[in-house]
């Protein structure tokens, strides 16, 4: 569905006819309920249609001018007509109706007349949608006697006979419904009558009623019942309203009130309804007719478009048909669709036009006039004037068909060119008398009155609302009238989307209509008797020509200021104008604003001085509104302003285009004069010394002589506008105009955000400024557009802005302190391929130089000005013996001068590491840098190795600096870019100063960690360096302050601090290494830290950066398991790998501590390999030592010392000293150091786990790994030596020579110099009481005669005695002093398998361990008197190997909880009162079994399968002789 417009302008006709002058009672109650609000027309061949807003004219029939309604009023003078804005919505219907005034019909004094004829084209036709019958029947009576046959005769007269389909479908061109409406008196018998009687319920039933039972119905159903159709789907016809008694003038009301006893009286909610169903009637019987009407159209359009090709077709009847239907839907207000169709014509009538200009058949009939006699009166005009004779104007008049009075008063185009009431085009079409300009004309002007009203332009509106509020007025209203006038809103917002297709139709219309205009004064000049005496056939003469450029030009410049005062909004935030009088004067009077001549117009009081010799104050800028109020919106200064953001932008883009166009009609009208915007007289660059050249034809003898050009013809006459006859009055106003135009083009570009306009637009400004000798304006101008042009790769022309510029500052004589970056900058173009040749260039740059001296802030200038192309020339060059670079850049100057520098500074960086590595390179001047080739020889005493990119430059001279910046993380644009190769490598030679990172080989868990940083000073002989050392990791913490130097014969000079090491001299080929310890928040993998050299040499400071990364992860781990007995303490340590490299264990130690001592087992002869899948296990016995009593300051923590070497570091060590051993004496070995950092990396990368384990076993590595080393990546920008060979190439031949000379290393002897070692504290855990729990078999008979080691032998069911020996100890309690120590009851509980063993005794008891009296050793351990000897009974019940039963040992609380123990385990009490205990329980019979055999002496077997299961079955078991055997049931 299709959204509503914000503000509808629609109206249709509604005729009433009122023979009983009821209308004017019925009017105050009708007229505020219009307009039609909400209708909803389903289309033919589209969704459905809403119309928000239909507004209705209400006419009387008969009546030539209708009453005024809520849309029409009485037509405005001629006069009016040409000072408003094109609206010709509310004019065309009252000059139809002028033109056509023979199809009124006067139906009011001869209801049996027939009508008039109509005319034979439709679309001229203009008759009502809706005809209502407005009756008065006071009662049953008059009904009968005389109104029924008027309403019938009414009928009869208004609605056409049915005789055939062809008569109708013709009438449904003017297809209408009618209404009968029954207006009631007060004081009638007519108005003491329901509308409904009791006995019917309904319309239909009432009607029925009516014939059988005659006056038992109402007035309102009798007239349902005669003039309602039967049908099913018949709209009902008829409404009843009754008036109020106080509605109705005194002398109407009837005196005589009837006596009628049923005393009804209509509530106000009846009231309301009947209304209601009265507006609801008008709403669908106008869509009803408007309906066939459309219909109808349709069809018509379809079967003439169709008759195209056919002989005789007439374009103008079809296009008079067609826009018939266009105004049906702008009539109720489907402006969209009406737009629609006169699109679709004006693409007929272009189609029309190239077939009539081809001369193709069928063209004939639909030729249209070759030229305009409107315009052919007005060429005549002008043409008499310019060669002052005197033109007979009847003569032309008598060649002119009649027209109306209105249009013969006005001989000349105004400043309303486009209007549809400017002449009678319809009757034009009509007669096919039309020409192509008024034709195109006609339908642009209609187009855009359509437009107008989608757009809800504010004349419109304003209008409209004039018209309702006259239509209100002109209303008799009543004592209370029914319903108070509607409420306008008269802020409504325009749509400015349908504003900006208004200009952009009309820029694409006036290039077009120009052309169009001058065709046609040309055929009309060439129809002329003077013409035809003449009988010329060449070329227009120069006053022929200029008279129509005059007239076109008018033409042309008016419409566009039409267009542009129709288009005008408040919601369009235009900034105010910051142009001012010139030289300080006021503007000249006689130049309006562009748009004065429709609306008045209000100069702004804010403006900047430009002239004189004060300095100019900057523009305001274009992206910034000022604060204060624009003068494009002053126009309509009581509406309050809402800006819309939607098309906004569009809208002051196309309105800037109408200004800019406005502007280009003026400047080429000025060319003529002689009168110049300023750019003809440019300083040009690159073309001041080129020749102009003529062309010579060789094979003449002689030379012709060229004509001679006739001088042009400068006149006036022709141009009809005010302004622009003002403007071309004196070159004042023209120049004054011109600026004018492109001020508001500029503001409007601003509003649109078009920068590229902007900037354009300004620089026009600047250029005329300086053709009127306003400095100080045009510099102001100069100083924000010329850097756009020079970015935007317009190098050439912000040259020749510059040249302006720079006379302006020199006119101004302005001091250094106006001196700006922009201001007196020499640009040239980077990508240029050409040198400028200009000799208005040369010597500005001694000039900026010289200037620049006395400025206080620093000029910065792009290097792309002056500079053609930079290129690094070869690789970096290192001076041997010093830790320095030097790099060599190619430059290629722009500029025609010598250029003298005092410094030239480049930066490289790395932006692949982190953080960013960054190297200057400077040369000291002075520096010359002449026209062409130049070179720079750069030099920098910091050395850090890496891949580097050039990102600055900066060349200074003075306070100028020539600067260029790029970002590296772009790929470079070798077509485009300034600097063609920015990359540059530097590598570490072998003799620098290097430092390295490792990680401390003395690790101790206890402590904190450290690193050792090891400083290598190659060839250097250093007199002082500063080592500075930050963190590039997250959450690590530098120790400085406890760092330490491992070599006793350096030492600081000074203590560190913040991460600053500072020492003295140190002799050259020496290492030096701090320990760092360092401290983080959380576990990393791995820590980087930035390490920073500064050092000083006998030739100079250096410089040197480095950011390492070492791993911090240990390289192995360690496992503890602690196992209590009586008397000592076995912990067993599993040492394993924490990587996938295998690790070399040379030697552990569990070192004692006060309280205890440690005793191992014999230590292996050789190292042990530790692979990931096969850790090593240490068992260590710990004793406590003896006389040493317990305290809290003794100390207790043992640690376990682990020697060991990672099996890849060695293999990295390997690698790098064979490498380092192959490159030495060779020419190679300066990129030794460059060789190992790129092959190391691949150790850790490339080499898997099960390559390190056959490593391990095997005793050597292979280095076939080392084929995948991509050497031309790894080794790219080294250059080449000095025989021209590439390094890189050899580089990698070297390392391929190298891997087949050593196919394996063989791993040195595994005693390491300088293993790894880390401490790790032991805790030993302190037990409050641990048991020793043994069950000891008495000695029987069975068993006396095995050995002891043996387990025992018996049977099943035999009685076992055994006695269960229970003892404890508080050695292992180190936490409780003996002082605090108190008595501790425990319970025991034996327990087995029920089907294993059969228990007897006493297998639950308490016990009690004293608390010691002092720290004595007897104190600490139990007594044979507190031990615990308890005989216990055993039975097995099956047999095999059975192990002994377990004891369960539990503490027992006075709260009489139990906290048992199992063997191994250790556990608190955390729910019983008093000090938590933990003890211990060592069973010794854990592992120990009793062999148990079945007690057979003889057993006898079948050996078939006959046994349970299918085994074999048991005959016969004879038992054998055992003494204490018993009967287990």
């Amino acid at each position: 569905m299709e959204q509503p417009q914000p503000f509808s302008t629609s109206k249709v006709t509604v005729e009433y006819f009122d023979p009983h002058d009821v209308f004017k009672l019925l009017a105050p109650g009708l007229v505020p309920r219009l307009p039609l609000r909400n209708l909803h027309w389903q289309s033919h061949a589209g969704p459905l249609r809403s119309i928000e807003t239909l507004h209705v004219e209400l006419v009387p029939t008969g009546v030539g001018n209708p009453l005024a309604s809520p849309i029409s009023s009485p037509p405005p003078s001629s006069q009016q007509q040409q000072q408003r804005p094109e609206n010709d919505v509310f004019q065309n219907q009252n000059h139809v109706r002028a033109t056509q005034s023979n199809e009124a019909v006067d139906q009011s004094t001869n209801r049996n007349s027939t009508p008039a004829r109509r005319h034979q084209i439709p679309g001229l036709r203009q008759t009502p949608y809706l005809k209502v019958l407005l009756v008065r029947c006071d009662d049953n009576d008059s009904y009968k006697s005389h109104v029924r046959q008027e309403i019938r005769d009414w009928i009869k007269a208004n609605t056409p006979p049915s005789t055939s389909k062809k008569s109708n479908a013709a009438e449904n061109h003017d297809a209408f419904e009618w209404l009968i409406v029954h207006v009631i008196i007060p004081n009638t018998v007519a108005a003491t009558q329901p509308r409904k009687s009791d006995a019917g319920s309904g319309s239909d039933k009432s009607s029925a009623a009516s014939r059988w039972r005659p006056g038992s119905s109402t007035l309102l159903e009798k007239l349902r019942s005669d003039f309602n159709s039967s049908g099913k789907s018949a709209m009902d016809r008829v409404s009843q309203i009754r008036i109020g008694v106080n509605d109705v003038p005194y002398d109407i009301l009837p005196r005589v009130v009837p006596a009628v006893p049923s005393g009804y009286t209509e509530t106000e909610q009846e009231t309301e309804n009947a209304w209601t169903d009265l507006i609801a009637k008008f709403r669908g019987l106008i869509l009803s007719s408007f309906d066939l009407r459309v219909t109808q159209y349709e069809d018509d359009i379809k079967e003439k478009d169709a008759q195209r090709s056919l002989p005789g077709w007439n374009f103008c009847t079809f296009f008079i048909l067609k826009e018939g239907l266009a105004r049906g839907f702008e009539s109720v207000g489907l402006v969209e669709d009406a737009l629609v169709g006169y699109d679709e014509l004006s693409v007929g009538l272009d189609m029309v036009i190239k077939d009539q200009s081809l001369g193709t058949s069928g063209s004939a009939p639909n030729a249209l006039l070759a030229h305009t006699e409107d315009l052919k009166k007005l060429v005549l005009k002008a043409k008499a004037a310019m060669v002052e004779m005197s033109y007979d104007v009847d003569e032309v008049a008598d060649s002119e068909p009649s027209q109306s009075a209105a249009t013969q008063s006005r001989d000349s185009y105004d400043d309303i060119p486009i209007s549809a009431n400017k002449k009678p085009y319809r009757d034009l079409i009509v007669a096919n008398n039309v020409s192509i300009f008024d034709f195109r004309c006609y339908i642009f002007a209609r187009q855009i009155a359509l437009l107008l009203r989608l757009g809800n332009a504010w004349s419109t509106r304003e209008e409209l609302l004039a018209k309702l509020k006259e239509q209100q007025e002109s209303v008799l209203h009543g004592v209370a009238p029914r319903a108070p006038p509607p409420k306008h809103q008269e802020n409504e917002q325009e749509e400015l989307p349908m504003l900006a297709e208004i200009c952009r139709r009309a820029l694409d219309f006036i290039p077009s209509v120009s052309q169009v205009m001058r065709n046609d004064l040309l055929n009309a000049l060439s129809d002329t008797p003077e013409a035809a005496e003449e009988d010329n056939v060449g070329p227009v003469d120069p006053l022929t020509s200029e008279i129509v450029d005059n007239l076109v030009v008018s033409f042309a410049f008016s419409t566009a200021q039409q267009i542009l005062a129709q288009t005008s909004t408040k919601s369009l935030p235009i900034p105010s104008s910051s142009l001012g009088p010139p030289s300080g004067l006021e503007p000249k009077a006689a130049i309006p604003e562009p748009k004065t001549m429709m609306h008045p117009a209000r100069s702004s009081s804010l403006y900047i001085r430009t002239g004189g010799s004060d300095v100019p104050r900057p523009l305001p800028s274009p992206n910034i509104f000022p604060g204060g109020r624009s003068q494009s919106i002053s126009d309509h200064a009581g509406a309050s302003s809402s800006f819309l953001k939607i098309g906004l932008e569009e809208l002051a883009a196309r309105r800037a285009e109408l200004y800019t166009l406005s502007r280009n009609i003026l400047e080429e009208s000025g060319k003529k004069r002689g009168w110049s915007n300023g750019w003809a007289n440019t300083p040009v660059v690159n073309q001041s010394t080129v020749v102009n050249m003529v062309d010579i034809d060789l094979g003449d003898e002689e030379l012709t002589p060229a004509p001679q050009v006739a001088e042009p013809i400068v006149s006036m006459s022709g141009v009809d506008n005010r302004l622009l006859k003002t403007a071309l009055d004196n070159s004042d106003d023209f120049y004054r105009l011109y600026e004018i135009l492109t001020d508001k083009a500029l503001r409007h570009y601003t509003v649109a955000n078009h920068t590229h306009s902007i900037q354009s637009t300004m620089a026009d400004l600047a250029v005329l400024k300086y053709h009127l000798k306003d400095h100080g304006s045009a510099a102001s101008y100069f100083w924000r557009t010329t850097p756009f042009f020079g970015e935007s790769g317009w190098s050439l022309l912000e040259l020749s802005m510059l040249i302006m510029y720079s006379k302006c500052l020199k006119q101004l004589q302005r001091g250094g302190r106006e001196k700006d970056r922009r201001q007196a900058k020499p640009s040239l173009n980077a990508e240029a391929h050409d040198y400028p040749e200009s000799e208005e260039i040369k010597g500005l740059l001694d000039d900026l130089l010289l200037e620049t001296k006395s400025i206080l802030n620093e000029m910065r200038i792009p290097l792309s000005n002056f500079l053609f192309s930079i290129e690094i020339d070869g690789t970096p060059q290192y001076d041997e013996g010093r830790d320095s670079l030097a790099l060599r850049l190619n430059l290629d100057s722009l500029l025609v001068d010598d250029l003298t520098i005092d410094a030239a500074s480049v930066r490289i960086a790395n932006t692949s590491s982190r953080p960013v590595k960054e190297v200057w390179l400077e040369q000291e001047g002075p520096i010359t840098i002449r026209p062409g080739k130049s070179k720079l020889n750069l030099t920098s005493n910091a050395l850090i190795p890496g891949s580097y990119e050039v990102d600055k430059i900066n060349l200074r001279a003075g306070k100028l600096c020539l600067h260029f910046e790029r970002e590296t993380s772009y790929a470079v644009d070798r077509t485009s870019t300034l600097l063609k190769s920015p990359q540059v490598f530097i590598y570490h030679r072998a003799d620098t100063l290097d430092v390295r990172l490792h990680t401390s080989k003395y690790i101790q868990l206890d402590r904190n960690n450290s690193v050792d940083i090891e400083l290598d000073t190659g060839w250097n002989t250093l007199k002082k360096a500063e080592i500075r050392v930050k963190a590039a990791t997250g959450g690590l913490r530098l120790l400085s302050s406890e760092a330490k130097c491992l070599d006793s014969s350096f030492d600081f000079s000074r203590p560190p601090e913040g991460g600053v090491f500072c020492v003295n001299s140190i002799p050259a080929r020496t290492k030096m290494k701090i320990r760092l310890p360092y401290s983080l928040e959380q576990d990393t993998p791995s820590i980087s830290l930035r390490i920073e050299v500064s050092y000083e040499t006998e030739h100079g400071s250096y410089f040197f950066s480095k950011t390492p990364a070492v791993h911090t992860s240990l390289a192995l781990g360690v496992n503890v398991q602690d196992v209590f007995k009586h008397n000592a303490l076995f912990c067993r340590f599993t040492v394993s790998t924490a990587s996938s490299s295998p690790l070399r264990l040379l030697n552990s130690e569990l070192l004692g501590s006060d309280m205890f001592e440690s005793t191992f087992g014999v230590p292996p002869s050789n190292h042990i390999m530790i692979f990931p899948r096969q850790p090593a296990s240490l068992l260590y016995k710990i004793k406590r030592k003896s006389g040493v009593k317990n305290g809290p300051k003794i100390p207790k923590t043992m640690y376990l010392k682990l020697q060991y070497s990672v099996l890849r570091d060695e293999i990295e060590a390997l690698i790098e000293g064979s490498l380092v051993e192959a490159l030495q004496g060779t020419a190679l070995y300066p990129f030794s150091r460059l060789l190992s950092s790129s092959v190391l990396p691949l150790v850790r990368s490339n080499l898997t786990g099960i390559e390190l384990e056959r490593a391990a076993l095997q005793g050597y590595i292979q280095t076939s790994f080392l084929a995948l080393v991509e050497s031309p990546r790894i080794f790219h920008g080294l250059g080449k030596d000095g025989a021209g060979v590439d390094l890189g190439k050899s580089l990698a031949l070297f390392l391929r020579t190298w891997q087949t000379e050593n196919p394996t290393l063989a791993f040195p002897n595994p005693k390491v110099a300088e293993p790894s070692s880390i401490i790790i504290p032991v805790d030993i855990p302190s037990v409050t009481i641990v048991h020793t729990a043994d069950i000891q078999l008495q000695p029987t008979p069975a068993t006396a005669t095995l050995a002891s080691p043996a387990p025992p032998i018996v049977c099943t069911h035999q009685l076992l005695p055994a006695t269960l020996h229970l003892k404890w100890t508080r050695m292992w309690d180190t936490f409780t002093p003996p002082s605090s120590q108190a008595d501790l009851e425990f319970s025991y509980e034996l327990s087995a398998p029920t089907d294993t063993w059969l228990l007897g005794g006493r297998r639950k008891g308490h016990f009690v361990i004293p608390a010691p009296d002092g720290d004595d050793e007897s104190q600490r351990s139990s007594s044979v008197d507190t031990e615990a000897e308890i005989p216990v009974l055993l039975i097995p019940l099956r047999e095999g190997w059975l192990p002994y039963p377990s004891v369960e040992i539990r503490e027992v609380r006075s709260d009489s909880t139990f906290i048992s123990s199992v063997p191994g385990n250790v556990m608190g009490n955390a729910a019983g009162e008093g000090p938590q205990t933990q003890h211990e329980t060592d069973m010794r019979n854990i592992g120990e079994t009793v062999r148990v055999l079945a007690d057979n002496s003889r057993v006898t077997l079948s050996l078939d399968a006959s046994g349970a299961g299918g085994g074999p079955l048991v005959l016969d078991a004879q038992k054998g002789n055992v003494v204490g055997r018993i009967l287990v049931a």
